[in-house]
C-alpha cells in the first residue's frame, strides 16, 4: 500500500510521502489552530510545515515542484501562514495592540524585499551566464572572468529568503504567549534586518568587477582560441541530459585521434553531464553564435546522433560531414533516412553497410565506410568458464549470466524490448537454474520512461533478482571469503572518497558556468589519477560481493562492458549492446518479443544469425546455459567469429586505426574541395576584371554563416 503511495504521489522514498502528508495536513492544521486559538498548536503546526517544507525541497521533491503549477507554490505557502498568524492574533483579541500592528508591517516590509531580491538573483545568474562555456580551453587568459558569489547567496536562494520570516514568526507567537510586545519586535527587527543585508549582499554582483565581459566579447576569445588552436576534427552532439552517454561513449577515441579534436556540445545540460575527457570542448546553445564561430579550420565534423539542432553545422561547406551514430544495430534508427545529409556514414563492419542496401533509404554505397568500433577495446575476449571455485558453488563453477534488455521507444513496438513481455520469465529460469548461474540485471536506463507496463516489469524482476540474492545469501551451497568482501568494500570506501575529493570544489565557491568555464582547464595529472582510480574502483566492486551472488546494476558505474567483461553469457535484444557484446566472442542469447519465429527473426536482424533465439517463454534458454557450462558443446561458436568479422569488421588493423585513416581520407576530400572552389573562384574574378565586370564574391564558410 505505501508502495502504491508512493508510485502515485511521485515521491522517493516513505520519508518523503510522510513529509508530503505532514505538509499538506499541516495548513488545515494551523487554521484550527488559529481558529480556536491555541498558540502552542499554532507554533507545533507551524513547526512541522517549516520541516517538512524543508526536506521536501533538499530532496528536489516532485510533488513540491508539481504544488507551484496548482498556485501553492513556495511563496504562496509562507504567505499562507503569516496570514494564519495575523488570523491568530485577532482571534486572541490582540487586534488593537501595537504588535498585531508590527507584524501586519512586518510581512509587508518582508514580501516588499522579495522583488529586489528575486531581481538581483535572476540579473546576477543571467549576467554569469555565459554564451559560449568551455572546457579544457584557456580562456582566462584573454578575458577576465571574476568569481562566482558564495554558494550560499544563490543556492536555493528564493527558500533561504521565505525562510528568514522564522524569526519573526517566533517572535510574534512568544509574544503572544507572554502578551509583552518584546519579542515579537525582536523577531520582526531580525527578520527585516537580515532580509534587507540579505539584498545588499548581492548587489555588488551585478555590477562592475564583479560580473563577466558580454557576451560579444566571450564571443571574441573563443575564435580567438579557435585561431591559435586549429581544430581540425570536431565531434558535434546535441541531446537530452539522459542522452549524456551517446557523446560520451566518443571521447576516449576523439583523444586518439590523429588530428587536432575539437567537441562541440549544444546543450548546457549536456555539458554538466560530460565524462572527464582531455579534449576542448565549446557549448553553445544559441545557433547564431555557433553559426558564427571560426571553424574555418575544421575539415570533418563527426555526428553521434540524428537531431534537427545538427542543421547549424550542416550547412557549413568547407568542412565534411559524417555520421558515427551511437551505436550499431538492426534497430530502424540505425539506417534512418535522416542520413542522407551526410558526406559519409561510417559503420563498424560490412553489416552496417548491407543494412542500408536492404531498407533503400537513398544511402549510397559509396558514402559508407567501415571503420569499427574504437569503444569496443576494453571488451575482453572469452576463455570459457574458467576452472575451480566461483563463489563456492558446490560443483565449483557458477557461471555469470549478463540479462541487458533495451528500453521500450517510441512506437509501442512490442518487438523493441524483452522487459514487458519476456523480461520475468528470463529471470525465473536465470535464478532457478540448476546447475546454478549468478544473474547479473542492468536494464536501460530510460527503460519505462516511455511505458508505464515496462517501468513495472522493471520493478518486478528487480524484486525478483533482489529476493533470489538473499535467498542465495542464506543458501550452504554458497560460501563467500567475508574477510576479503570486507576488504573490497574498505577499498570502494576509501576510492569513492578519493574520486569526490578529485571532483569536488574549494568550499565556498559558486562554481557557476563562468566560473567552470575559466577554471575548466583539464589537470592531466588529477586525470590520470581519475582514470587510475576508476580501474581500481571497478576491481573492487566485483571483488566486494560473491561471485555468486545475484546483482541488480543501475547507473554510470560499473559501465555495460565492465559487465560484459565478468559474464560469461547475456540474454538482451535488438539493440547496439548485442552487436558489442559479440566482439567478446561468448554466448549470447536474444529474445523475439514480436513472435516473428526464429527463420524471420534471423532474417530481419542480423545480430542474431550466432544467438540463441528466445520466445517470451524463455523455454529455449537451456541452450544458453548448456554452451556456457561447456564450450565444447556450444554449436554457435564458429558462427559467432564469423558474425563478429561481419558485424565489427576485422581485428587488424585496429578499429582505431581505421577510425583515424577514415578521418584523414575525408579531410582530404574536405581540403580537396575547398582549393578547388578558391581556384575557381580565382578564375572566375580574373575573368571578370578582363571583362570589366565587377568581381563576385565566393561563399566561404565565414560568409555561410551570416546568410
Amino acid at each position: 500500500m505505501i508502495s502504491t503511495a508512493i508510485r502515485v504521489a511521485r515521491v522517493g522514498s516513505a520519508a518523503e510521502l510522510a513529509a508530503a502528508a505532514f505538509m499538506m495536513l499541516g495548513f488545515p492544521a494551523l487554521m484550527l489552530a488559529a481558529l480556536v486559538p491555541s498558540v502552542p498548536a499554532f507554533a507545533a503546526a507551524a513547526a512541522v510545515t517549516y520541516l517538512a517544507d524543508h526536506y521536501l525541497h533538499r530532496k528536489s521533491s516532485y510533488l513540491v515542484n508539481r504544488l507551484s503549477k496548482v498556485r501553492a507554490g513556495l511563496s504562496i505557502r509562507f504567505l499562507i501562514r503569516q496570514l494564519l498568524l495575523i488570523l491568530l492574533l485577532a482571534r486572541l483579541g490582540l487586534a488593537d495592540d501595537l504588535i498585531y500592528y508590527g507584524a501586519i508591517a512586518c510581512f509587508i516590509a518582508f514580501y516588499g524585499l522579495q522583488a529586489p531580491h528575486g531581481a538581483l538573483v535572476t540579473l546576477i545568474r543571467n549576467r554569469r551566464r555565459m554564451p559560449v562555456a568551455t572546457r579544457n580551453i584557456d580562456i582566462a587568459s584573454r578575458i577576465r572572468i571574476p568569481n562566482a558569489p558564495p554558494r550560499g547567496l544563490l543556492h536555493r536562494s528564493a527558500e533561504k529568503m521565505l525562510h528568514l520570516d522564522l524569526a519573526a514568526v517566533a517572535g510574534i507567537l512568544v509574544s503572544a504567549s507572554l502578551e509583552s510586545a518584546v519579542a515579537g519586535f525582536v523577531g520582526i527587527g531580525v527578520t527585516v534586518g537580515v532580509g534587507c543585508l540579505y539584498v545588499l549582499a548581492l548587489v555588488p554582483y551585478v555590477r562592475g568587477a564583479k560580473i563577466p565581459p558580454n557576451g560579444q566579447k566571450v564571443l571574441a576569445a573563443v575564435d580567438a582560441w579557435l585561431a591559435e588552436y586549429r581544430p581540425e576534427t570536431v565531434l558535434y552532439f546535441s541531446g537530452s541530459k539522459d542522452s549524456a552517454y551517446q557523446v560520451n561513449m566518443w571521447l576516449e577515441t576523439m583523444e586518439q585521434l590523429d588530428s587536432r579534436p575539437l567537441i562541440i556540445l549544444r546543450e548546457r545540460v549536456i555539458l554538466n553531464n560530460l565524462a572527464p575527457t582531455t579534449v576542448p570542448v565549446i557549448c553553445v546553445p544559441g545557433g547564431v553564435h555557433l553559426m558564427n564561430l571560426d571553424l574555418s579550420n575544421v575539415r570533418v565534423a563527426l555526428y553521434a546522433a540524428n537531431v534537427g539542432k545538427n542543421i547549424h553545422l550542416l550547412r557549413v561547406p568547407t568542412m565534411k560531414h559524417v555520421f558515427i551514430g551511437h551505436g550499431d544495430s538492426d534497430k530502424l534508427a540505425s539506417v534512418n533516412p535522416y542520413s542522407k545529409v551526410y558526406d559519409e556514414v561510417w559503420t563498424a563492419g560490412r553489416a552496417g553497410r548491407d543494412r542500408y542496401a536492404i531498407a533503400d533509404v537513398g544511402i549510397r554505397d559509396d558514402d559508407i565506410v567501415e571503420v569499427g568500433r574504437p569503444q569496443l577495446a576494453p571488451i575482453q575476449t572469452w576463455r570459457g568458464v574458467p576452472e575451480g571455485p566461483r563463489g563456492g558453488a558446490a560443483d565449483g563453477r557458477c557461471p555469470t549470466v549478463l540479462y541487458a534488455p533495451t528500453w521500450e521507444g517510441w512506437d509501442g513496438n512490442p518487438g523493441n524490448t524483452s522487459i514487458v513481455l519476456a523480461g520475468e520469465n528470463i529471470v525465473k529460469k536465470l535464478v532457478t537454474a540448476d546447475p546454478p548461474v549468478r544473474v547479473l540485471y542492468k536494464p536501460h536506463p530510460f527503460t519505462g520512461t516511455v511505458s508505464k507496463q515496462a517501468g513495472a516489469a522493471h520493478r518486478r524482476i528487480t524484486a525478483l533478482v533482489e529476493k533470489a540474492a538473499a535467498e542465495r545469501a542464506t543458501d550452504p551451497r554458497f560460501t563467500a571469503d567475508a574477510a576479503a568482501q570486507t576488504a573490497a568494500k574498505a577499498e570502494l570506501a576509501r576510492i569513492e572518497a578519493r574520486l569526490a575529493e578529485l571532483s569536488g570544489k574549494p568550499a565556498g565557491k559558486g562554481g557557476d558556468e563562468a566560473e567552470a568555464t575559466r577554471d575548466g582547464l583539464v589537470d592531466m595529472a588529477r586525470h590520470e589519477e581519475v582514470a587510475r582510480l576508476r580501474a581500481e574502483w571497478n576491481t573492487a566492486y566485483w571483488r566486494s560481493f560473491g561471485s555468486h551472488e545475484h546483482r541488480v546494476i543501475t547507473g554510470a558505474e560499473p559501465r555495460l562492458y565492465d559487465c560484459f567483461n565478468v559474464s560469461d553469457a547475456m540474454v538482451s535484444d535488438i539493440s547496439s549492446v548485442v552487436s558489442d557484446f559479440i566482439a567478446s566472442g561468448k554466448p549470447y542469447a536474444v529474445t523475439d518479443s514480436a513472435e516473428l519465429g526464429v527463420e524471420e527473426f534471423k532474417r530481419q536482424n542480423t545480430a542474431v544469425r550466432a544467438a540463441t533465439i528466445l520466445s517470451n517463454s524463455a523455454a529455449e534458454l537451456d541452450g544458453l546455459l548448456d554452451a556456457v557450462r561447456d564450450p565444447a558443446a556450444d554449436p554457435l561458436a564458429a558462427d559467432r567469429g564469423e558474425l563478429k568479422r561481419y558485424l565489427l569488421g576485422p581485428d587488424e588493423p585496429t578499429s582505431i586505426d581505421q577510425f583515424n585513416t577514415a578521418v584523414a581520407n575525408l579531410a582530404i576530400k574536405a581540403e580537396a574541395r575547398n582549393v578547388g572552389q578558391a581556384s575557381r573562384a580565382a578564375a572566375g574574378a580574373a575573368e571578370d576584371e578582363l571583362a570589366g565586370v565587377p568581381a563576385q564574391r565566393v561563399v566561404t564558410a565565414e560568409d555561410d554563416v551570416t546568410a
